[in-house]
């Protein structure tokens, strides 16, 4: 086979690695973190242990490492983690020296590629998405857990002793343009808008990540709800199957819609919509969405029905953790972006606490700073980019807002202030970034769980 070089000591890098060491290529695993990053990191025991376990296997784990493309010995494949940017120079000059330079979901893809499957975008609502779809295949009696920024990573599944039936795979931005050949079998856009743009640099270059992927898929579905997506140039999408919530759009055969209380597929009654009980008009959208997938691939109507009345959501994302003095606490650390901040919002009651801020992205702000003027009736705002908040809010004519710094400060803030407000819920959306004082959402939003459930009195 030859030396393959993995960037990035995380459960991806680890499992593309052991793919590639257990198909007979010599592996380096490397991380630029140095031993002591790594040990400032909240899963650095894992990582300690994975990297023994490593090396027992044949595997090299070198850490404050890069590799060398000017050495004699050059890699034949570079596998890039999904938080690596494609356009350092790095990547860049591989690329330039005709080095095979690929994502680990492309990695996976080579390994599985007599599978089909499932591949899931869009700026928000890919997660809610994703997991409906594996609920729904998982009721049919399918093996088809979900991957790539949900659940397994990619790799893993190529490991597996039991071949899935189906790969269901969460794709971000990241990961596809790093995945030139990935092809699966359905492709999901979900919704557009402005995100990730300090690495993609313009709008044009995000949303042509985005729809690559779709036009390699032999089937499209896309959100036909979405501001963003809705004015796309149909003639240039004429084979996708669109969804509405408010009824029959165009073509009955091609859509999947909401029409007097029951979801409609491809003009078949599917369930009614009071089966499902997440709330808001963008579950209604991604629950379209997950039962087009899953009609196209031939799941039945009762599985269907079976995985929407018992599916509760996902973590992070408007997930409910307790009730303090009847005020509802409620974790959406997944809303990195004011489109999502804004759905999470909308989505809850008022009155409201809003705890936002972190670190800021570029976007508009306008539908989400409507929204918190409407129903918020104070915002504490935490992180770096706090102060930044604070302005846009004061020229906004909103003043309930104070900075309190951290998320613990947050939230004991919060209890007084639910008191005196009369607030119905306390509501984690912060609109930003988690990396200024998270290794991730998913970090933010435990230590949000954790603070909640220390309060004293809550009732679950």
């Amino acid at each position: 086979m030859g030396q393959a070089e993995i960037i990035g000591l995380g459960r991806s890098g680890i499992a593309a690695a052991r793919l590639l060491k257990q198909n007979g290529w010599q592996v380096t695993l490397g991380d630029s973190a140095s031993e002591e990053q790594i040990q400032s990191r909240s899963n650095s025991r894992e990582l300690q242990s994975a990297k023994l376990k490593l090396e027992a296997e044949g595997i090299q784990v070198k850490l404050g490492y890069t590799p060398n493309l000017d050495s004699e010995i050059r890699p034949q494949l570079i596998v890039v983690s999904p938080g690596v940017p494609w356009d350092i120079p790095l990547l860049v000059e591989a690329r330039n020296k005709s080095i095979d330079t690929i994502g680990e979901l492309e990695l996976a893809w080579r390994y599985l590629k007599s599978v089909p499957w499932l591949g899931v975008t869009g700026t928000n609502g890919k997660t809610t998405t994703t997991a409906l779809i594996a609920a729904i295949f998982k009721a049919a009696g399918l093996n088809a857990p979900a991957c790539g920024n949900i659940g397994y990573a990619a790799c893993e599944l190529a490991l597996a002793r039991q071949t899935p039936d189906w790969v269901i795979a969460e794709m971000s931005s990241y990961q596809i343009e790093s995945s030139r050949e990935l092809k699966p079998q359905i492709g999901i856009w979900t919704t557009f808008s402005p995100d990730h743009l300090s690495r993609h640099k313009t709008l044009e270059n995000y949303r042509e990540i985005k729809a690559s992927l779709l036009r390699r898929c032999p089937q499209q579905i896309l959100n036909g709800d979405d501001a963003n997506l809705k004015p796309l140039d149909r003639t240039q999408w004429q084979n996708a199957y669109w969804t509405h919530v408010n009824g029959l759009q165009e073509k009955r055969e091609r859509e999947v819609y909401i029409q007097d209380s029951w979801v409609v597929a491809f003009g078949e009654l599917i369930l009614p919509i009071s089966l499902f009980k997440m709330p808001g008009i963008h579950n209604q959208q991604n629950l379209l969405m997950a039962v087009a997938a899953a009609r196209l691939a031939g799941v039945d109507k009762k599985a269907i029905a079976d995985a929407i009345t018992t599916f509760s959501g996902v973590p992070h994302r408007l997930e409910y953790i307790c009730t303090k003095n009847r005020v509802k606490y409620i974790n959406d650390s997944k809303a990195t972006n004011y489109d999502a901040a804004e759905v999470g919002l909308s989505s809850v009651e008022a009155p409201t606490i809003l705890i936002a801020g972190g670190q800021a992205k570029q976007g508009d702000d306008t539908a989400w700073i409507a929204q918190i003027k409407a129903k918020a009736v104070a915002v504490l705002l935490i992180g770096d980019d706090a102060p930044l908040f604070a302005q846009r809010l004061q020229e906004s004519d909103y003043e309930n807002y104070e900075i309190v710094e951290t998320l613990e400060n947050a939230v004991n803030r919060s209890v007084y202030l639910a008191r005196e407000k009369n607030a119905k819920v306390v509501l984690l959306s912060p609109a930003c970034a988690s990396f200024d004082q998270y290794l991730s959402f998913e970090d933010r939003g435990e230590h949000f769980r954790t603070l909640c459930q220390e309060l004293r009195g809550y009732e679950v």
